[in-house]
C-alpha cells in the first residue's frame, strides 16, 4: 500500500535513537508486554479492525460525517455487508475499511453505522490514494486520531504467512501528546509534558532483542518491529499492536507477544526521513555498504566502497574514520566527498593509513538539505577476507 518509498514502506533499523527516546517508552509502560489487539473472535466478534475489498462498480452511498470540517465527503463505495470492528452491535470505535482496488482507493470511517435507507453515518472519514504519497491537510483527523490510514499498518494474516511484513505497524498508547510530528496531521489529548509521546512518533524493536526462540509467524511480526517499527496512530491501551482479524490465526501463538515489554523498544528520530511536510515519500538510506578491493601501502588504503543509490536524494557524502561512524560523530569523520550525484553506487577512494580499522560511512541529501538517516558502517581489514573465496 503507497509507493514503495512512501514512510510507510521505509525502513527505520539504522535510523538514530530519539532523544526522548526513554521518557516515552517509561510513559507508555517500560515493564508492559504487548498485546496483540487482534486475531479470531474475542466477544462474539471478529478480533481485530476488519477490512473489505470491492471493485470499481461497487455502488456509491451517502455517508454523513460528525467531524465533516475534517472529512473527506462521500459518497463512499461501501457494501451493506461492510464488516464493522467490533460487530454490528459494537459500542466501540466501530471502523470500517474498503479499498476500491480497481482505482488503488482506501475508505475508512470512524464510528460507522449503515442506515435503513442504505446510507450511512460516521464519526468521521477519510480517503486515500493508495498510488500517492500525499497526506491529509495539516490538523485534518481521519478515521484514526492521528489522521494516518490505519488498514496501511495492520498486521494482516497472508503478509505474515508469506514471511515478510514490510511496512510499519499501528499501535496505540493510553496517554498522548498535544502534538503531531511527521506523518501524522492531528493530535487528540490535552497533554502538554514533553515526556509523552506525540502522535505520529515511531518505534522500533531493539536490534539486540532475541527472537529465535519465537514461533516462526511471531517471528515475522517482530522482524517487522525491528525492521519498520510501530507508528502511534491513537490513544487506546497501551502497547496494543492493531491487526486485521482472521479465523486461521493461532491465538494462543499470538499471545506469546506479550513477552516484548516496552523496554525492549525504542523511539527513532525519523525527522531525516522528511522530504516534504506534506509528503509521505522518504528519503532513503544506505543498507549495504560494502568495502572491496582495498590494498594498502606507502601510507595509504586504496579501497572501492559499493552500495544501492538512496531513494529521492540528490547527493551523496562519503566519509571516513578510525572509529566506528554514528550520528555522534558523522560531523567529525573526514570527508571523502560531499558531491557525488546520489545515483552514484560505487567510488574508489585513497585515504591516509597508518593500520587499523578504517570506516566509511554515507549519507543522501534531499534537495531542500534534510539528510537521510546514516548508511551502516564498512569497515577494513575484514575478517572474511582470510576466508577462501568460495566462502567470501
Amino acid at each position: 500500500m503507497f509507493p514503495p518509498d512512501n514512510v510507510w514502506n521505509t525502513r527505520v533499523d539504522f535510523l538514530p535513537v530519539d532523544a526522548q527516546s526513554s521518557a516515552y517508552i517509561n510513559s507508555i509502560g517500560s515493564g508492559t508486554g504487548l498485546h496483540p489487539d487482534f486475531g479470531t473472535v474475542w466477544a462474539g466478534a471478529p478480533n481485530g479492525i476488519p477490512y473489505t475489498t470491492v471493485l470499481g462498480a461497487q455502488p456509491l452511498v451517502t455517508v454523513t460525517f460528525g467531524y465533516d470540517d475534517e472529512s473527506d465527503p462521500g459518497p463512499y463505495p461501501i457494501p451493506p455487508s461492510a464488516p464493522i470492528e467490533g460487530g454490528p452491535n459494537s459500542s466501540g470505535d466501530r471502523h470500517v475499511l474498503v479499498v476500491e482496488s480497481t482505482n488503488c482507493k482506501l475508505y475508512e470511517m470512524y464510528s460507522a453505522y449503515p442506515q435503513a435507507d442504505g446510507s450511512w453515518t460516521a464519526g468521521s472519514g477519510a480517503v486515500f490514494d493508495l498510488r500517492s504519497n500525499v497526506l491529509r491537510p495539516d490538523t485534518w483527523t481521519s478515521a484514526d486520531a492521528a489522521g494516518l490510514p490505519i488498514l496501511a499498518g495492520l498486521v494482516r494474516y497472508d503478509e505474515v504467512t508469506s514471511g515478510v511484513i514490510t511496512h510499519a505497524l499501528r499501535f496505540t498508547a493510553q496517554h498522548t501528546q498535544r502534538k503531531y510530528i511527521w506523518p501524522a496531521r492531528h493530535y487528540a489529548s490535552s497533554i502538554t509534558d514533553p515526556n509523552v509521546p506525540p502522535m505520529g512518533q515511531r518505534f522500533r524493536l531493539k536490534a539486540s532483542f532475541d527472537i529465535s526462540s519465537y514461533p516462526a509467524q511471531v517471528q515475522v511480526i517482530l522482524t517487522a518491529f525491528k525492521t519498520y517499527g510501530i507508528i502511534l496512530a491513537d490513544n487506546g491501551s497501551n502497547w496494543f499492536i492493531s491487526g486485521a482479524p482472521d479465523p486461521r490465526w493461532d491465538d494462543d501463538m499470538l499471545s506469546q507477544l506479550s513477552s516484548v515489554k516496552g523496554s525492549n523498544f525504542e523511539a527513532v528520530d525519523e525527522s531525516g526521513l522528511m522530504m516534504d511536510p506534506n509528503s509521505g515519500l522518504a528519503l532513503g538510506s544506505v543498507t549495504d555498504l560494502c568495502v572491496v578491493n582495498a590494498v594498502s601501502g606507502g601510507g595509504m588504503l586504496t579501497a572501492t566502497l559499493y552500495w544501492t543509490a538512496p531513494i529521492n536524494a540528490l547527493t551523496t557524502t562519503a566519509r571516513y574514520s578510525g572509529v566506528s561512524i554514528a550520528d555522534a560523530n558523522w560531523t567529525s569523520a573526514t570527508v571523502i566527498t560531499d558531491s557525488l550525484p546520489a545515483s552514484a553506487t560505487v567510488l574508489t577512494t585513497a585515504v591516509p593509513y597508518s593500520g587499523g580499522m578504517v570506516y566509511f560511512a554515507l549519507k543522501g541529501q534531499s534537495a531542500t538539505g534534510a539528510w537521510s538517516a546514516l548508511s551502516n558502517n564498512a569497515f577494513w581489514p575484514r575478517w572474511d577476507v582470510y576466508l577462501p573465496v568460495a566462502l567470501r
